[in-house]
């Protein structure tokens, strides 16, 4: 990582045709985390997530709704916003949606400058489209019964029309010597690997329009009124337009006249969070875009696995999806912090880059295993004898445990989570050798010192958990700094 430079990370814009799961909360609490962790370090931070609201997909839903489209947007994209602090993320996080003006402006200018450099043509073609994924399907990306794999209780669509192109073939050079350039550019390496073999395999343009007699719910394609922006091309612009790209009077944010674009993209370490379904997209048709029109390309793109529940993926039909507010509900009275047991769960249980599994139950059992009977009854064992021997720590700068600070600049969260609670099973360990509550009978010097020790070791993990579950650490660092008990359990016991 470059610690010098200013650190722009952004999510994935999710679709508002539905409410948001925990699929998606994974991959906001892990950007989250990274953004806390580097501004702790005094590092300038912009943090960008959002919403994604044109398509053909919204369109139908807001039909089959009976709502005006736009309403039908507004309403979820509202339900994505309360998301944010429902989980506990910063509130320096900035909040973009595909509808706002300055977005479709700036979509616009992004076809502008791809068509002046040649990379924009127009063509009749047919095509299988899924419509779950919004993108173009060949043969060889189906499943046996010829549908997406993805989507598979989705018909595919045939597409016939003339439509405009992105000559994503022209740019394979391009992308070959970025990749040969950025041999980081997608963590982990096997998802970068994959993107290598699609490289070398051929690239297929791909339409970015659609005719707007068929479907009129997106961004005008510039001096053409009979199309609209494919979905893609006018979402992926939002990584630049959300800091203001292209810069105008229209850009500016709140009065800010600091040019946030030219800071965190041009001059920045930039960092986006995805799922391993946006491989392609981000790692690919954005790089691609962005390097026809000319402009910086991403440094790091991120990749997710799935998160499956009792071993099957998450499906309405199945009724086993899991949404974010049904986790919290359930420890909203037994934890003074219900947002960071599934902030927990999520960074702890479910691998960084390779897919997980998820219960209800599993969530219970994680929460009892780690943090009532882990950091929860540590805080208080060593609390306790802190407040009853009189031993303070004095004020210091905390550090972060060196193993977790490596696991930061790997995005392996979930390992990084695990360092500390190997740390707070040792801290453990420690009491069970020390035992100061039988040591202060006997010398009450060695017993203090012992205790001032576990106080310090705890100081550290506290301190290392703030980016990860930022109220408890705050909660812990409140109660050594004024050597005070909790009032009660910060992971109390499920009824």
């Amino acid at each position: 990582m470059h610690m010098e430079k200013p650190l722009y990370i952004t999510t994935t814009l999710p679709y508002v045709n539905a409410e948001p799961h925990v699929g998606f909360a994974m991959e906001i609490i892990r950007a989250d985390v990274i953004a806390r962790y580097h501004e702790s370090c005094g590092r300038d931070v912009f943090f960008n997530t959002g919403t994604d609201e044109h398509g053909q997909k919204l369109l139908a839903d807001a039909e089959k709704a009976g709502v005006p489209v736009k309403e039908y947007v507004d309403r979820f994209a509202e339900k994505f916003r309360e998301l944010a602090p429902l989980l506990g993320i910063s509130d320096t996080v900035h909040f973009i949606r595909t509808t706002d003006t300055h977005h479709e402006f700036a979509a616009q200018e992004m076809w502008r400058k791809c068509d002046a450099a040649g990379y924009i043509y127009k063509k009749n073609y047919e095509a299988k489209y899924c419509v779950g994924c919004e993108l173009e399907k060949t043969d060889s990306e189906l499943d046996e019964n010829g549908r997406c794999p993805i989507h598979p209780n989705k018909d595919l669509e045939i597409i016939n029309e003339e439509n405009y192109f992105f000559a994503f073939s022209k740019a394979a050079s391009l992308l070959e010597k970025l990749y040969a350039e950025k041999p980081s550019l997608v963590v982990p390496d096997f998802r970068f690997n994959e993107m290598k073999a699609f490289l070398s395999r051929g690239l297929q343009d791909f339409s970015i329009s659609r005719l707007k007699s068929k479907m009129p719910w997106g961004v005008a394609v510039p001096g053409d009124d009979a199309h609209v922006m494919y979905v893609w091309f006018d979402a992926l612009t939002n990584y630049i337009s959300t800091l203001g790209w292209p810069q105008s009077i229209e850009a500016s944010h709140e009065g800010d006249t600091e040019d946030l674009y030219e800071k965190f993209w041009v001059n920045g370490e930039k960092v986006q969070y995805c799922g391993k379904d946006n491989t392609r997209q981000q790692s690919m048709m954005w790089q691609a875009m962005l390097l026809a029109a000319g402009l910086p390309t991403t440094d790091t793109v991120v990749i997710d696995g799935f998160i499956n529940s009792g071993g099957q993926k998450m499906s309405k039909s199945l009724g086993n999806v899991i949404r974010p507010a049904e986790v919290i509900a359930l420890f909203k009275d037994a934890s003074q912090f219900p947002e960071d047991v599934l902030r927990f769960v999520l960074l702890h249980d479910i691998p960084s880059f390779e897919d997980g599994d998820m219960t209800l139950d599993s969530v219970s059992r994680s929460y009892m295993t780690y943090l009532a009977n882990g950091i929860g009854n540590l805080t208080s064992r060593i609390m306790k004898m802190a407040t009853s021997y009189g031993v303070t720590i004095s004020e210091a700068v905390p550090v972060y445990m060196p193993e977790v600070a490596v696991q930061f600049a790997n995005y392996d969260l979930t390992l990084g989570m695990k360092e500390i609670q190997s740390r707070v099973s040792t801290i453990d360990e420690k009491i069970a050798v020390y035992q100061p509550f039988k040591t202060i009978k006997e010398d009450e010097a060695k017993a203090k010192l012992q205790v001032e020790e576990l106080l310090i070791d705890l100081r550290q993990v506290a301190y290392t958990l703030s980016p990860f579950l930022p109220r408890t650490a705050k909660e812990i660092l409140l109660l050594i700094r004024e050597n005070k008990m909790p009032e009660k359990p910060l992971f109390g016991r499920l009824s």
